[in-house]
């Protein structure tokens, strides 16, 4: 998948490659949580320690070409696997391998936080995002991958930007799928995604209809980009609620990495035009509402009211319940392992 040269680059950038087709990256909110600084937007929203998170893919290859892809590296594009494929306990554990040891940096006297806590508790992994780089869901064996993570009590987050609506489909229980709704139409989306697809309008509809059919938790995500997809709240609202998603998440575009190449620091919109953003999203959406924000990340969070029982907000995760539910191997629902969301979370009027 990678030449030589490819993989030398993306050493010198921070990341580690781990076999034909995989890589790891330490997130900087994982950095900052050992430092004492604070954790990321997941954290606020669902409970996610993010000194405790391994950010990674399963494939480094992708289907789009986003103009808003902070990758800065000619990352390889298919529409195929066209790779050998290595197997999936070989990817968990040299992940976990080469994750550990990009934070060794932090045991000594280079970690700033005299609390060493945090940095010890890195050392076990909680959860693992599956979205640092290309398009995780399209490795063969995801599933199996899905699982061994899940054997080792390690929670699961899968981002795909909807290109791929048959690999959602025959996916099976994960901790939560996200989608990215990147415009809200096709000429705009092509703009933006810059497909390989001819027919990317239809596989992100077809993706949609087949998260709504998903019973674990679900999220989409917008990134805005000012100037050019903050637009047409109503017609997001119309892709939104094909897929009826447990969460919405409205995060501004960041002006990093490759993307300073094609977008200009005027494209990132500040917290509060997401925050009013959301505002005008939330006005076609009567089934959620704005439930969180995380200004560090400048996003929002909007969630279903199903998820507010006799008043209370469960959008944090239940990590015990979920392994138990998915170790008896029965279909079970995104309400089975919420739990309520800490007031220090909620937006306060």
């Amino acid at each position: 998948m990678l030449s030589p040269e490819s993989k030398n680059l993306l050493k010198k950038q921070g990341y580690r490659v781990v076999g034909n087709h995989s890589a790891v990256k330490t997130c900087g909110w994982t950095k900052n949580m050992i430092r004492g600084r604070g954790g990321c937007y997941k954290l606020k929203f669902y409970g996610i320690m993010s000194n405790q998170c391994l950010q990674m893919t399963s494939s480094m290859s992708c289907a789009n070409r986003c103009t808003f892809c902070w990758r800065d590296y000619k990352a390889p594009v298919s529409k195929e696997w066209k790779w050998a494929v290595d197997e999936p306990e070989f990817i968990v554990e040299e992940s976990i391998k080469e994750h550990h040891k990009l934070l060794l940096g932090f045991k000594g006297e280079t970690n700033p936080n005299p609390d060493k806590t945090p940095y010890e508790n890195s050392k076990q992994i909680k959860h693992v995002a599956l979205s640092l780089t290309g398009e995780p869901i399209t490795y063969p064996k995801i599933n199996e991958l899905v699982n061994s993570f899940h054997k080792k009590g390690i929670s699961t987050f899968i981002v795909t930007n909807a290109q791929y609506p048959e690999a959602i489909k025959n996916l099976k229980h994960i901790t939560q799928l996200y989608i990215s709704l990147d415009a809200p139409n096709p000429k705009l989306l092509k703009s933006v995604d810059i497909p390989l697809f001819k027919d990317y309008w239809k596989r992100l509809e077809k993706s949609l209809e087949y998260m709504k059919e998903k019973k674990q938790r679900t999220c989409i995500r917008l990134t805005m980009i000012k100037g050019i997809n903050m637009v047409e709240p109503e017609l997001y609202a119309e892709m939104i609620q094909k897929a009826m998603p447990d969460f919405i998440e409205v995060k501004s575009y960041m002006h990093v990495g490759a993307s300073q190449q094609r977008l200009k620091r005027s494209n990132m919109p500040t917290h509060s035009e997401v925050v009013e953003f959301s505002k005008q999203l939330q006005k076609f959406l009567p089934d959620y509402e704005i439930v969180s924000e995380h200004k560090p990340s400048c996003v929002t969070m909007l969630a279903n009211k199903k998820l507010k029982i006799n008043g209370v907000w469960k959008t944090w995760i239940d990590f015990e319940k979920f392994f138990e539910l998915v170790k008896k191997k029965k279909i079970f629902t995104s309400l089975e392992y919420s739990k309520e969301t800490p007031s220090s979370s909620l937006i306060r009027d």
